[in-house]
């Protein structure tokens, strides 16, 4: 059973930063392309960013300059680290593969960014 368990969204102003988790279970995470989605209220659920197996990177142009993802195998985690956030940054944010799998989804971690 795969299970991808996000952390680390919280309540932050604008210009501040988070670093996100995704812990990943069931699945050979080595070999799968990984990437982060958000969705934010009243709009469809977008990738953000992804990484490679290879290490190789994409961002949306949305978060380009700001955000970082990377991986680290061992502990089959992936990891976002959003800078100079903005509100528009507001979002449940969700880790799956890439393509995603609407069976990996899991419950996401709230980032509120706000004065």
């Amino acid at each position: 059973q795969v299970q991808l368990v996000e952390s680390g969204g919280g309540l932050v102003q604008p210009g501040g930063s988070l670093r996100l988790s995704c812990v990943a279970s069931g699945i050979i995470f080595s070999i799968n392309h990984m990437g982060w989605y958000r969705q934010a209220p009243g709009k469809e659920r977008e990738l953000v960013a992804s990484i490679f197996p290879s290490g190789f990177r994409n961002y949306a142009d949305s978060v380009k300059g700001r955000f970082t993802i990377s991986r680290d195998n061992a502990k089959t985690t992936v990891y976002l680290q959003m800078n100079s956030l903005k509100p528009e940054d507001t979002a449940i944010y969700y880790c799956n593969t890439v393509p995603y799998k609407n069976d990996y989804w899991g419950q996401g971690t709230q980032v509120t960014v706000s004065a």
